[in-house]
This record gives structure tokens, C-alpha cells and sequence, in this order.
């Protein structure tokens, strides 16, 4: 299941965040977004995990957390939506 995590501090770092996700089970990946030309945190990132069960506690159990003095949000992450801007 991969989720999506908001309101993350800017130093939280790819390992941070695998790391506060591991206490619950198997991450696959974390990742923290970051800026392309900064190379700064945007405040947020993506979370896999291979069980299902695994993530809904880890949802149930981080969201809300206060993390760096910052309340973050655990979701679902939806889908991309997809934009087919071809020009013919």
C-alpha cells in the first residue's frame, strides 16, 4: 500500500522517514519529495508498504503524530491523475 505523508519537516530525510514507518513493518520504499532545483525538502513524501494491515496501523498510528514539532498527516495516496496533453 503506498501512502502519501504531509506536513513533514524539512530535515526529514528518505531514512527518517523509512525509519519511523519501520516501527510498524516491512517499508519497501520512503521517499521524501524534494525541490529539483533546491534540492530542498517540499514537506512531504510517499511511503510504501507490502502489507496492507501493516499500513492501516501504521496510518491509524502516525497520523496526527507530532514528528520535529510538526503534526503530520497519513493518507492513501491516490493515484496520479493522468493528463494526456498530446498535440496532434
Amino acid at each position: 500500500m503506498n501512502m502519501y505523508v504531509s506536513n513533514l519537516g524539512f530535515h526529514t530525510s528518505d531514512d527518517d522517514l523509512r525509519k519511523l514507518f519501520e516501527a510498524f513493518g516491512q517499508v519497501s520504499s520512503a521517499k521524501v519529495v524534494t525541490d529539483r532545483e533546491s534540492g530542498r525538502s517540499r514537506g512531504f513524501g510517499f511511503v510504501e508498504m507490502a502489507s496492507s494491515d501493516e499500513a492501516n496501523t501504521a496510518m491509524a498510528k502516525l497520523n496526527g503524530k507530532e514528528i520535529e514539532g510538526r503534526s503530520i498527516s497519513v493518507s492513501v495516496a491516490r493515484e496520479k491523475p493522468r493528463h494526456d496533453n498530446k498535440r496532434w
